[in-house]
């Protein structure tokens, strides 16, 4: 078959079936959006491993809501336990570790391993659930059901929107903090309100996403915006701008190529930082050819 008319079909077929596709596209592009603005916090408060921990604590919550209602009987659903998981890893990963005499990443560290043991070891006696589990873990989703793009558009919202209206705050207490202390801002206050609005994020779009793209969204992206060097301002909306591409074009490139979902998405977001890094190149090349 010729390839442009191969291509044609795909595109006809995917119009076709496109209220299928349309939820779980909103929810990544919705996801990665919130997640890419987000995620210049995470690097340049050097947080990586608090979202590596953080998702992978997601990715146990819906374990353990499965869990809970195939040998126990209690029906918990899949997105408040992966909220939950979230937010307990956030709330343990805010303490102060010098109390308990070993470093910040030593205890980044235990999460991490902590949590992702223990969803392979609950996911084993979940064997009927072993599907979902893969794909929270490592975002396989191809369909996102309306309740979980919900959560996500409203926790999304919600977070973007507060965010944008405390924007000075929030980046002067977390980029200054002594500066911030001494204008009298709430810092502890305003570190909380980002952890919290963090795990809350993740929680939701690990759910219905997986583990490994929300990973992608929340680190990937600001690198990509960091690389260019640019004022904050505009580190955050090209952060945000690299999010979306990599929630929504992943999801496009998994469709007409046929490779799971999650892996494209994070591809792509890796992708955007090799061409970050070229655009850098390119302009130091030309800067210092107009200096001679």
């Amino acid at each position: 078959m010729d390839p442009q008319l191969a291509e044609t079909s795909s595109w006809a077929q995917f119009w076709d079936a496109y209220e299928l596709f349309r939820d779980p596209m909103l929810c990544a592009l919705i996801a990665g959006s919130v997640l890419g603005f987000l995620s210049v916090y995470v690097v340049l408060r050097r947080m990586v491993f608090v979202s590596a921990a953080v998702t992978q604590s997601a990715g146990l919550g819906v374990a353990l809501a499965f869990f809970a209602e195939i040998h126990l009987g209690l029906h918990v659903a899949p997105t408040v336990g992966a909220v939950g998981m979230s937010l307990l890893a956030t709330l343990l990963l805010m303490m102060e570790p010098t109390r308990l005499r070993i470093s910040r990443e030593s205890l980044l560290g235990l999460a991490y391993a902590l949590t992702g043991g223990a969803s392979i070891l609950v996911g084993d006696r979940i064997s009927q659930e072993a599907h979902d589990i893969q794909g929270i873990l490592f975002g396989t989703a191809v369909l996102v059901e309306q309740p979980q793009l919900i959560a996500v558009a409203v926790v999304g919202a919600l977070t973007l929107l507060f965010h944008l209206w405390w924007f000075r705050g929030l980046t002067f207490a977390s980029f200054d903090r002594t500066g911030a202390m001494v204008q009298g801002l709430p810092v502890r206050a305003l570190d909380a309100v980002l952890m919290i609005s963090i795990g809350l994020m993740v929680g939701v779009s690990a759910r219905a996403l997986g583990a490994l793209p929300v990973f992608a969204f929340s680190t990937l992206s600001a690198i990509a915006a960091l690389v260019l060097d640019l004022r904050l301002p505009w580190t955050f909306l090209l952060a945000t701008l690299a999010g979306a591409i990599s929630g929504l074009g992943g999801y496009l490139f998994a469709y007409f190529y046929n490779f799971p979902v999650g892996g494209s998405q994070t591809v792509l977001a890796s992708a955007l930082v090799v061409l970050a890094l070229l655009a850098r190149g390119l302009r130091q090349l030309v800067t210092r050819g107009g200096a001679r």
